[in-house]
């Protein structure tokens, strides 16, 4: 597992988890140092993440407990496509939080993006390149769900808006 990765399940851990995560309990999770852990956590506080240490742990008290999401409906061809369509999310102030595909046969598959910067977006289509992955959408003809995270309705509207006029967004 890289940073990166690491990073985005501390956070859905953190978002997840009832109560407070002290930092060895990631450092066992992950298989890193607690000093690794008090790095990560000190980069996802840059990233703007509102994450507390309390004597008991580490909870998460932002934002990100508050934010709307909701599931879309998208379809596209290309990595091209792809790439654009996360764009429009990110610079929008929103977050992809995952990828949901219906197989025929073998019922849903589902990856967990967090994909919320343009660097996220680079990183993600430059992993999917180099594993020589197709997308989960591939399995589908290109229709997939997405859980779109953003701060307020009106941008979560403003996403769905661009994605549906970039011809995207499946009604």
């Amino acid at each position: 597992m890289n940073t990166v990765e690491r990073r985005k399940k501390i956070i859905d851990y953190l978002i997840k988890s009832k109560n407070p995560t002290k930092g060895n309990e990631f450092s066992e999770i992950f298989n890193v140092s607690r000093q690794v852990i008090v790095q990560d956590i000190a980069v996802l506080r840059a990233q703007g993440y509102e994450i507390t240490a309390t004597p008991q742990g580490y909870i998460i008290t932002g934002k990100e407990l508050e934010d709307f999401i909701e599931e879309i409906v998208s379809k596209h061809e290309t990595t091209e496509d792809i790439r654009e369509e996360l764009n429009i999310v990110v610079d929008n102030g929103g977050e992809v939080i995952d990828v949901t595909v219906d197989h025929p046969f073998y019922g849903e598959f589902n990856g967990k993006l967090m994909i919320k910067s343009r660097l996220d977006v680079k990183n993600f289509l430059f992993q999917m390149e180099e594993s020589n992955a197709e997308p989960l959408s591939k399995m589908n003809d290109g229709i997939h769900l997405h859980k779109i995270k953003a701060p307020s309705k009106e941008i979560l509207e403003e996403i769905k808006e661009q994605l549906k006029n970039r011809g995207f967004l499946v009604e």
